[in-house]
């Protein structure tokens, strides 16, 4: 199964919105959230410190001012196979 790697922190609000709009998406792609918080990692603090929440999807990052429910999901088309019909 694919991941789509989740770069947040704690008390987050825009963070938590766009988890909760990754795990919507869960229902028609087939994923796994890779969650991972900044501040465990001194590299991905200073990357994405300033643009979080950031999602990579197979090496395309949204940062936060592209975490749209649009944008999202037109990125998980192109790179991600949809689910089989339940």
């Amino acid at each position: 199964m694919e991941k789509v790697i989740f770069y947040t922190k704690e008390n987050c609000s825009l963070c938590d919105d766009a988890e909760s709009l990754l795990e919507l998406f869960q229902q028609d792609y087939a994923f796994e959230i890779d969650k991972r918080d900044i501040y465990t990692n001194d590299a991905w603090l200073e990357a994405y410190h300033l643009l979080i929440p950031v999602v990579d999807i197979k090496g395309i990052q949204l940062n936060c001012e592209q975490m749209d429910f649009g944008t999202v999901e037109e990125t998980l088309k192109t790179y991600l196979p949809r689910e089989a019909q339940k």
